[in-house]
């Protein structure tokens, strides 16, 4: 799944919504509706949240090669439901720990799509960004969830900036 667009939060440290614990969900409310919110490695099976990469179209990946990402991930945060144990939501960033960071892997596990967990990630990845300073947001995504980021603060190509992918594809001779 190739992504094709990349959108930014190209702004000063602020958010759409409150800082101050303000989320669209609580954490009262998601413990109350059988959720955990989890911050780590820890308890996260690998297994599992490929399950949920490939249940939303992504490629499955080696376990390997995802613990070593996430052992190289600055923030990340999962859902974990309690009933099963297994991670229905997940999303992390990469970046240089200052001014940039880059979102990766926002997924949601479509038995879970709709009831607000992707939006309770997405709120705690960008507030934890934001508190340690940095401000340079970015994250790619497919066309057809756009319209899910733009109210979380993010523009696509703000002041005309494009993204670009490095591509191994051939170029086709004529």
């Amino acid at each position: 799944m190739l992504s094709r667009g990349i959108i930014s939060h190209f702004q000063t440290p602020t958010l759409p919504f409150p800082t101050c614990c303000k989320y669209s969900i609580s954490d009262q409310d998601l413990q109350s509706r059988g959720f955990n919110l989890r911050r780590t490695i820890s308890d996260l099976n690998l297994d599992h949240l490929n399950s949920v990469f490939v249940a939303v179209g992504f490629p499955r990946r080696d376990p390997d090669k995802i613990k070593l990402a996430l052992e190289h991930t600055d923030s990340m945060l999962w859902v974990e439901y309690k009933k099963t144990q297994k991670p229905v939501a997940f999303a992390r960033a990469t970046g240089d720990g200052v001014f940039n960071a880059i979102i990766w892997d926002v997924v949601v596990d479509p038995s879970f799509q709709g009831i607000g967990l992707g939006k309770a990630v997405m709120e705690r990845l960008i507030e934890d960004l934001l508190k340690k300073g940095i401000c340079n947001i970015a994250l790619y995504s497919e066309p057809r969830v756009l319209g899910f980021y733009r109210p979380l603060g993010f523009v696509a190509d703000p002041d005309g900036i494009r993204g670009m992918v490095y591509s191994r594809k051939k170029k086709d001779k004529k």
